[in-house]
């Protein structure tokens, strides 16, 4: 059986419930139940459905077969992951703002550390500049406390703060209850206002880091298991792409040089999201700190088995670089000793060797193949790679080897007609649709189908191609139920949302 994935903010109350219904099933003889049982229990052998020990099967018991079918390797520890999601959980992006009719100066300062930092709900550039606009209007703000010091860049009061009272280094407070070195890390004020004299974050960072502030700071945002970290601060980017720190890979140095743990998940998947990436810095700088060794830091500690480990994090962004196909950072990430056939975070999925042959993607196969032996060829995937690879002739050979390959290759691969019109490869996406895959076919997580992919990166041949081969421009994604042309014009491709507009929108009628 799978190992079971934790609904976010998971609840102990839910999971006991969980833990009791287990144990009923398990004394009635539920064959299901039975079978959980013999796989994660262990101690207790298989049990037919009369045997005498259903009964004395406990609530602890119960609990123990639940935590390992969830990946833990006790109800304890499980119930500690539970504590420590609960104690560092934070939700910056659901604080209100007062407006400019605040109630007194905490107020005010409180506002424009809501304003100033990152949150990470849809990125803002208006919410900085109200925050800069209090600071222009309220000086007074930027030394109200170590926490707007820190974000409005005020090293020299941080300074001061410090010397009175050594301890604010690590103190947790304001609007978002962080650490003050969090908010010099989120905080963007200066990226617009510049960097005057006497303002800089980064100064702000040296001075807490040299007073003891904890490198690895971070919170849980809305309870997700994967941290915000400084470090995650201080690179940005991620959903609706917020900038990252003015001087980002100085400060993301000083605090790894500082003890910062370079296996940050969330900076990996924030970094990760621009395609075509702008540039490998952040990856080497990871990668020159640990990435992919050690023990995975504090918060690695605090939530494995639900957060990943630096192996797994490490042949993750190789499968990523083989996916967007960028062969100069497979050779990277190869020569820092990712592992071709890891399956990353998730266990089960293809590896880079898989992703790389399903891809057809032959110049990063062979840069797998420096690595060693290839394994052993899967027909499916071969016959998928050389439809992405265009190369008509070999799909034809692999048909008429098993005429029933297209069939499997839909069973198994529904979503590879989404990835080529999102890839913009032509070529494929004929060869895919000649071969028997339906052009109007959703794909299986977010319910959007080829035409809706192609819209979205504004790719206008590749969504004249999908209506040449009857892609419904009328059709709508299943989770936010839009069509084509919504989706091209909620990611600004204005050609792309008119072309398409001009299918769907209703014919005027005649005048009145």
């Amino acid at each position: 059986m799978p190992v079971l994935e934790l609904p976010d903010r998971p609840s102990l109350d839910n999971l006991r419930q969980q833990a009791r219904t287990l144990q009923r099933l398990v004394r009635a003889g539920l064959p299901g139940a039975l079978d959980t049982v013999t796989e994660f229990h262990p101690r207790l052998g298989a049990m037919a459905p009369d045997s005498p020990l259903l009964g004395a099967f406990s609530l602890a018991d119960a609990q123990l077969v639940l935590a390992r079918h969830y990946g833990f390797p006790s109800w304890p520890r499980l119930r500690q992951y539970l504590a420590e999601v609960a104690r560092y959980t934070r939700e910056p992006h659901r604080q209100p703002t007062r407006g400019p009719a605040a109630a007194g100066p905490a107020d005010l300062a409180d506002d424009f550390l809501r304003l100033a930092c990152l949150v990470y709900d849809g990125y803002d550039q208006d919410r900085i500049e109200q925050a800069e606009r209090i600071l222009a209007e309220h000086p007074e703000v930027a030394r109200a406390s170590i926490w707007t010091s820190a974000a409005a860049g005020e090293h020299a009061h941080v300074t001061a703060l410090l010397a009175a009272d050594l301890a604010l280094a690590g103190r947790s407070g304001g609007p978002f209850d962080w650490e003050p070195l969090l908010y010099a890390c989120y905080a963007r004020v200066t990226q617009q206002a510049g960097q005057g004299p006497g303002r800089s974050t980064l100064e702000v960072a040296r001075r807490l880091l040299a007073a003891g502030a904890d490198a690895n700071a971070g919170y849980l945002w809305a309870g997700l298991p994967s941290p915000f970290t400084a470090l995650t601060g201080a690179l940005g980017r991620g959903e609706g792409a917020p900038p990252a720190h003015p001087r980002a890979m100085e400060l993301a140095t000083l605090l790894l040089e500082a003890g910062a743990d370079a296996n940050d998940s969330q900076a990996l998947y924030n970094c990760g999201l621009q395609s075509p990436p702008d540039d490998d810095g952040y990856l080497r700088l990871l990668l020159r700190f640990g990435l992919g060794r050690g023990t995975g830091g504090p918060w690695h500690e605090r939530l494995a088995p639900v957060h990943h480990s630096p192996r797994q994090l490490l042949d993750q962004e190789l499968i990523k670089a083989v996916r967007k196909d960028l062969p100069d950072r497979v050779a990277l990430l190869l020569a820092h000793r990712a592992d071709p056939a890891g399956p990353g975070i998730r266990p089960g999925g293809h590896t880079a060797w898989e992703w790389a042959t399903l891809g057809g993607r032959r110049e990063i196969l062979d840069l797998l193949a420096s690595t060693g032996p290839a394994p052993p060829a899967d027909p499916v995937l071969v016959f998928l790679g050389a439809c992405m690879a265009g190369d008509a002739d070999q799909v034809r050979a692999l048909r008429a080897a098993d005429p029933g390959i297209t069939a499997e290759a839909m069973a198994r691969e529904p979503d590879i007609l989404v990835d080529a019109a999102e890839e913009n490869r032509p070529a494929a996406v004929r060869l895919l649709v000649r071969s028997g895959y339906d052009v109007n076919m959703p794909r299986r997580a977010g319910g959007y189908g080829p035409l809706h992919g192609a819209a979205w990166n504004g790719h206008l041949d590749m969504v004249r191609l999908l209506l040449d081969l009857g892609a419904d421009p009328a059709a709508e994604d299943r989770t936010h139920h839009g069509t084509p042309a919504d989706w091209a014009a909620r990611n600004h491709q204005a050609d792309t949302a008119a072309f398409l507009a001009t299918l769907t929108d209703p014919e005027p009628g005649p005048p009145a």
